[in-house]
């Protein structure tokens, strides 16, 4: 009898160790950040300290786990953008994260191209996962660009996130633009303790967007 006992015992352990765990077989929904060197973490000692795996781990403290796809690349433009879109999106898209914009106002490029293009990003990612919901990541023009520049830059995130119904972020460097401390020598690209302020800007924005229910 009780090599009987045993001999179950063994079946069951060897059974249990076969199987996945519930947390192994659900497959974690997906979320990119797409977007320059701002997401990308440039001139950080390593990417983890950038503001997009700072959000990752606190969802994931919040209760939230998500599969991360980290798509930031330094000096992308939204015309860069469009033409990589389509091999980042190939992993799959439950939730986007499109910060483009920054570098095509410092190169003086037309609003209404820079629309054009955020436009078509969303599209983009869309007709991959009409599901995916999707945050436009706010940000705003450099003073020296002038007031009439300035103000139709600032007004293409509002009019996008309007006539594509996509959330809007608060401005990302709103706690860290033009405080020195907060970023590196070049002026322009936030440090560790900036990223952590950009995490805290836009968490709100990001955990709403992943907690959305239909």
């Amino acid at each position: 009898m009780k090599k009987i006992i045993l001999i179950l015992l063994i079946i069951i352990s060897c059974k249990n160790k076969e199987e996945p765990s519930s947390v192994e077989k659900k497959e974690l929904k997906k979320i990119i950040f797409f977007g320059d060197s701002l997401t990308a973490g440039m001139g950080l000692s390593h990417p983890e300290y950038s503001f997009p795996h700072l959000i990752h781990k606190q969802l994931k403290k919040d209760g939230i786990e998500l599969k991360l796809i980290h798509a930031g690349l330094s000096g992308d433009t939204t015309s860069g953008g469009i033409s990589r879109i389509d091999w980042v999106l190939s992993r799959g898209v439950d939730y986007f994260v499109l910060e483009l914009g920054a570098n095509d106002g410092m190169r003086g490029i037309k609003p209404e191209l820079i629309e054009e293009n955020l436009v078509s990003i969303i599209k983009t990612v869309r007709k991959k996962n009409p599901d995916t919901k999707i945050l436009l990541v706010k940000m705003l023009a450099f003073p020296n660009l002038g007031p009439k520049y300035g103000k139709e830059f600032n007004d293409v995130f509002e009019k996008v996130s309007k006539s594509q119904d996509v959330s809007l972020s608060p401005f990302l460097l709103e706690k860290v633009a033009g405080i020195k401390s907060l970023n590196q020598k070049d002026g322009i690209h936030p440090t560790e303790e900036g990223h952590q302020l950009i995490s805290e800007t836009i968490y709100d924005s990001i955990k709403k967007l992943v907690s959305y229910k239909e």
